[in-house]
């Protein structure tokens, strides 16, 4: 038996077992590894940093396109900055409301390899005709888009290093709120609360985001092979409020089946522990 082993803090790793490593490619931008175990099935990590498994994947893409759609169910046009495993586009495409999508990756072959290794989340994506593949910078990408373009852009990056690095920025979110037309909704990956180094970029990223957008909240999810499982969305927007404006009703009509997210959930999301809050408060 093998172990993947993920170093969550200086005092704490993560392992799991598994049987066979797949593949092992080392591109420009990140070491990319692919492999097969019982418990999680296949998984793929990202410069030694666990992405996406086949067993809880639904979790962190139900939770990062969900929310939007409930709080405005009229989203047509959406952006997606990474996203290579093409999970969040699948979840997207399933709205058949959604006229245009555009994806923003970074490095090609995350995209590639999970289509052949990965097609839980990959499959389909590309063949439908909504879709618009742009390996490319996201930043670089969302700098050269026209003025309010989007309804919605999701940010579904990696942590802030290496590739993901430019994600977080305060120029990058100032581009989001310039390409998003005056109903938009933006959706970010904003890391975890619980160990010291998440949680001082879960602050930085929120104080950024609060300084540009006038309605501004953090909402959480379970992610039991993220560092602590207990990880956060931001949801940033220009007029839509994710608690006031939820319609679940029009949600609902989608006739959408999903294995984690569902309308009452989603106000509980909004409902941060103590811990969360005061931290969250004291950045501001």
């Amino acid at each position: 038996m093998n172990w993947y082993t993920e170093q969550w803090s200086k005092e704490c790793k993560f392992s799991i077992a598994y049987e066979k490593e797949l593949y092992s490619e080392k591109t420009p931008f990140q070491q990319i590894d692919f492999y097969q175990g019982t418990e999680f099935g296949t998984f793929f990590t990202l410069d030694g940093l666990m992405m996406v498994n086949e067993k809880d994947e639904f979790i962190y893409h139900d939770m990062i396109v969900h929310p939007a759609f409930a709080t405005n169910p009229g989203i047509k046009k959406v952006l997606i900055i990474g996203g290579g495993d093409g999970g969040t586009a699948r979840e997207v495409l399933r709205y058949p409301t959604v006229e245009e999508v555009v994806m923003a990756e970074i490095d090609e072959r995350v995209f590639r390899l999970c289509q052949q290794y990965l097609p839980v989340t990959a499959s389909g994506v590309e063949e439908d005709s909504r879709m618009k593949l742009h390996f490319e910078d996201g930043l670089e990408y969302v700098r050269n888009a026209p003025d309010h373009s989007f309804d919605l852009i999701l940010v579904d990056s990696t942590d802030p290093i290496s590739v993901g690095e430019g994600l977080f920025t305060t120029e990058f979110y100032k581009e989001c709120y310039r390409v998003l037309n005056d109903e938009g909704i933006l959706i970010n990956q904003h890391e975890s609360p619980y160990f010291e180094e998440y949680a001082t970029n879960m602050k930085k990223a929120r104080k950024k985001i609060k300084s540009i957008f006038p309605i501004t909240n953090v909402y959480q999810y379970h992610m039991p092979t993220y560092p602590s499982g207990h990880w956060l969305f931001g949801f940033a927007s220009k007029s839509f409020d994710p608690i006031k404006n939820l319609d679940a009703e029009a949600w609902g009509k989608f006739g959408l089946k999903t294995k984690y997210y569902n309308t009452n959930l989603h106000v509980g999301a909004f409902g941060l522990p103590n811990y969360v809050k005061e931290a969250l408060e004291r950045e501001e």
